[in-house]
C-alpha cells in the first residue's frame, strides 16, 4: 500500500498544508493522487530537475561553482543542486524512456494501452516526462544510410530529397521529384572519337542520340565513325526514332567498312538503313494505339562523319551539320554540308541572303527527313582529303544555333580538340547551355590526323 506524501503545499494552487491532510482546504486537489517521491534518483534527475517547457535558452539554471575547500557537497537527493561539470537540464532529451538491456519498447509504443502481462511504465518517468520535446532521437527504425537502404531494396535514391526510392516511372516515393533520366546527359568515347548530348534548358526530354565507334580497314588502317540523329519533335516519338536511326547507321558502317565496302557508299547504305529503321516505328501497333491518327509517323534528321587514312566522308539528311576545323587555326574552316531546310532553299533560289532567311520564323523548317511520311528520301554525301591535321564536328541545330557560320564554329571549337575531343565536346555543349539552351544539345568530335596532301570535294 502506497504511502500519502507528506506535503508542505497544494501542488494545484500552492497553498499552505497542514500535516495530515488529504484534501486541499483552498481547492479541494486530492493530495492522494500525487505519486510518492521514490528513495532512488532516475538518470534524468542526476542530470537536473527537468525545467518548465518553453523555457528560452539561457534560462536553465547554472552548475553551482565549486564549494569552499573543506565543504561538502549537498547530500544527493531530490532537490540537490547538479554536480560540478554536468550539463544544464534538458540539454540531453529523448524520444522514449531510457532502456535498460533487454527490454524492448512496449508494443505499440510508448503511452499506447500495453497487453496484460507486459511491465507496466514506470510512474517516475510518466510523471517528469514533459508533454513536448526541444530536440528529438532519430527514430532507429529509419535506416542511417538511404543510399543502402534503396540499393537493398532493388531501387535507385532519389537525387533531391536522398531518401526516397525512385519508382518505375522515374519518380520519387518520398518527394515525387523527377529523376533525371538516362538520356538526359550523355557522353562516351571509342578510340580518339568523343560525343557528348544534353537535354538542354528548355525541352523536357532528349530527343537527340548518337552512336559512334571506331573500326579497321582492310588494309588494316584506322577508320572511326560518328552518327548524330535530331528527333523531329512534331512528330510522334521523336526520341525512339533518333535513337534507331542513330544504331542502325552506326552498325551498318562498322560491318560495312571492314569488309572493302568504300566510305561513301557504306555512308549513303548507312543512311537508307537509318530510315528503314525510323519506318519500322510507324508499323508497330503500340503507335497505332496510342496517338491520335493525325500526328505525324516518327521522323528524325541524321548527320554522319567517316575519317580514314587521308579521306574524310560525311553524309545527312536534314538540318543537322558537320564542319571541318583545321588544328592551325590560321587555314579557313569550313562547313561540310548544306541544309535540308527552307532557309536553305530561300538561300539557294536567291531570293533571301543568308542572315535574312535564318531571322526568318520559318528558317528551321526542314524539307528532308528520316520516316515515314518523309519525301523521296536522297541522302546526301560528300568526300573530302584534306591537306592538314583537324577535328569534324557533327552536331545537331542545339549547338550551331549558337555558332552558325564555319569561322564562329571555330572559335568556339576548344584549340586542342583533336587532342581532347570529349572534354572539347563538353566545352561546346556548354557553350550552347550558356546561350540559352533553347534545344537538345548534341555534339561529336572525330579527330583527322592528315596524311596525304591535296584537297577537295569528291
Amino acid at each position: 500500500m502506497s504511502q500519502m506524501p507528506q506535503l508542505s503545499a497544494c501542488p494545484s494552487c500552492e497553498e499552505p498544508l497542514e500535516s495530515g491532510d488529504r484534501f486541499c482546504g483552498a481547492c479541494g486537489y486530492d493530495l492522494s493522487a500525487v505519486p510518492a517521491r521514490p528513495e532512488d534518483n532516475p538518470t534524468i534527475t542526476m542530470n537536473g530537475s527537468v525545467p518548465a517547457q518553453g523555457a528560452p535558452a539561457g534560462a536553465y539554471p547554472e552548475p553551482p561553482s565549486v564549494p569552499p575547500a573543506g565543504a561538502a557537497w549537498p547530500a544527493p537527493g531530490p532537490d540537490a543542486p547538479p554536480p560540478p561539470g554536468a550539463p544544464p537540464a534538458a540539454e540531453v532529451r529523448f524520444d522514449h524512456p531510457p532502456q535498460a538491456e533487454g527490454h524492448p519498447a512496449p508494443p505499440g509504443g510508448y503511452g499506447a494501452p500495453q497487453p496484460e502481462g507486459y511491465p507496466a511504465q514506470s510512474e517516475t518517468y510518466q510523471a517528469q516526462q514533459p508533454d513536448e520535446y526541444l530536440l528529438q532521437a532519430p527514430d532507429p527504425r529509419v535506416s542511417a544510410d538511404p543510399a543502402a537502404q534503396a540499393a537493398g531494396a532493388g531501387g535507385k535514391v532519389c537525387v533531391a530529397c536522398r531518401a526516397g526510392r525512385v519508382d518505375d516511372d522515374g519518380y520519387c516515393e518520398n518527394c515525387g521529384h523527377a529523376q533525371p533520366r538516362e538520356r538526359d546527359h550523355m557522353e562516351q568515347e571509342s578510340g580518339p572519337v568523343a560525343a557528348v548530348s544534353d537535354r538542354g534548358l528548355r525541352h523536357h526530354r532528349n530527343e537527340d542520340a548518337f552512336a559512334i565507334g571506331s573500326t579497321a580497314l582492310p588494309d588494316g588502317s584506322p577508320a572511326s565513325v560518328a552518327i548524330v540523329c535530331d528527333g523531329v519533335s512534331s512528330a510522334t516519338r521523336p526520341d525512339d526514332a533518333s535513337m534507331a536511326a542513330s544504331k542502325a547507321a552506326s552498325e551498318t558502317l562498322l560491318a560495312a567498312l571492314p569488309r572493302g565496302t568504300h566510305p561513301q557508299q557504306a555512308m549513303h547504305d548507312a543512311i537508307l538503313a537509318a530510315s528503314r529503321a525510323v519506318n519500322s516505328l510507324a508499323a508497330e501497333p503500340a503507335t497505332a494505339r496510342e496517338h491520335a491518327p493525325h500526328q505525324n509517323a516518327p521522323a528524325c534528321t541524321i548527320v554522319g562523319a567517316v575519317v580514314t587514312s587521308g579521306l574524310l566522308i560525311v553524309g545527312w539528311v536534314g538540318d543537322s551539320r558537320a564542319y571541318w576545323v583545321p588544328v592551325d587555326r590560321s587555314a579557313p574552316p569550313a562547313r561540310l554540308t548544306e541544309d535540308d531546310s527552307w532557309a536553305a532553299q530561300m538561300v539557294a533560289a536567291g531570293l533571301m541572303n543568308e542572315a535574312e532567311a535564318y531571322a526568318d520564323e520559318r528558317a528551321h523548317a526542314i524539307t528532308g527527313w528520316l520516316g515515314a511520311d518523309a519525301y523521296e528520301l536522297e541522302p546526301h554525301t560528300a568526300a573530302f582529303k584534306p591537306d592538314r591535321p583537324g577535328v569534324v564536328v557533327v552536331c545537331t541545330d542545339g549547338l550551331w544555333n549558337y555558332a552558325e557560320a564555319a569561322d564562329e564554329m571555330a572559335r568556339v571549337v576548344p584549340l586542342d580538340a583533336a587532342a581532347q575531343p570529349l572534354h572539347s565536346a563538353r566545352v561546346l555543349v556548354g557553350h550552347a547551355l550558356d546561350g540559352g539552351g533553347h534545344d537538345n544539345v548534341t555534339v561529336a568530335l572525330v579527330p583527322f590526323p592528315a596524311v596525304s596532301q591535296g584537297a577537295g570535294s569528291a
